[in-house]
């Protein structure tokens, strides 16, 4: 899907397309940004879940200081050529991406030295040991990724993944659900879910509960994003007299 002009407007609550300087399209399906081409004074970008792979439209956001593009399609780390002339990008988050490969340590290495001046990679503070180390064990970009090789890159089948994969389903399930949340809510700057919050969810539930509650979970996360202050207001109070509802439950229960 190609992001629209308008499209962006709406999301941003802007008159003009010079005038956004914040922009969420997390989870929308996204596979086209050439309209990053008209936005020279965005500063906060998040396009997490999303099928992007091109880069390219991103080299004219001079003025981006963060950008969100975990779980994507971006097959080669030669798409960072096109962020290295970012002179205020501080924090990228580019983490399940099929670029990442399975070596992490040459994967972040290889990112640092192109991008020396992030301070946080994959919600990670960057260290000036690492900016250091970077210089050794990176491998420097010079040339923007060619486009009918990117598929000879890192790609990880995800046939193999799961055959390589030993853990319990229910577990591994659940695992994954609580990540996934957790992922989300570092990115809205909320606290994660512990684990133990979630302890009853075990292997006795179905898979089909496991994929609803997370779905649920999801859903209300990704829409908080688009609220302001009153219809976060709106949800509080409503969470309040369900916490309450429950709490009565439990004690006539008891």
């Amino acid at each position: 899907m190609r992001l629209s002009g308008p499209a962006v407007l709406t999301r941003a609550k802007a008159g003009a397309l010079d005038g956004v300087r914040r922009l969420n399209c997390w989870g929308s399906h996204l596979t086209d940004i050439s309209i990053c081409r008209d936005l020279p004074n965005i500063e906060v970008i998040t396009f997490s879940v999303n099928g992007i792979s091109d880069l390219e439209p991103l080299t004219r956001c001079r003025n981006l200081s963060e950008l969100y593009l975990r779980k994507n399609n971006i097959r080669s780390l030669n798409e960072l050529f096109y962020l290295k002339g970012l002179p205020r990008l501080r924090v990228l988050w580019l983490a399940e991406n099929p670029c990442c490969g399975q070596d992490p340590h040459h994967y972040r290495m290889t990112v640092l030295r192109n991008l020396p001046g992030l301070q946080k990679l994959d919600n990670q503070a960057v260290t000036e040991e690492e900016l250091s180390q970077a210089q050794l064990d990176g491998v420097e970009i010079t040339a923007p990724p060619a486009r009918s090789n990117v598929e000879n890159g890192w790609a990880e089948s995800t046939e193999s993944s799961a055959a390589g994969s030993t853990t319990e389903p229910g577990n591994d399930l659940l695992s994954s659900s609580l990540e996934e949340a957790n992922r989300i809510e570092e990115e809205l700057g909320m606290k994660p879910v512990p684990r133990d919050k979630y302890s009853s969810f075990s292997t006795r539930e179905t898979d089909c509960n496991h994929k609803k509650r997370n779905n649920v979970l999801n859903a209300i996360l990704l829409l908080m994003k688009e609220l302001d202050a009153e219809g976060l207001e709106i949800i509080q109070q409503m969470v309040t007299r369900r916490l309450q509802a429950f709490q009565k439950k439990e004690l006539q229960e008891e």
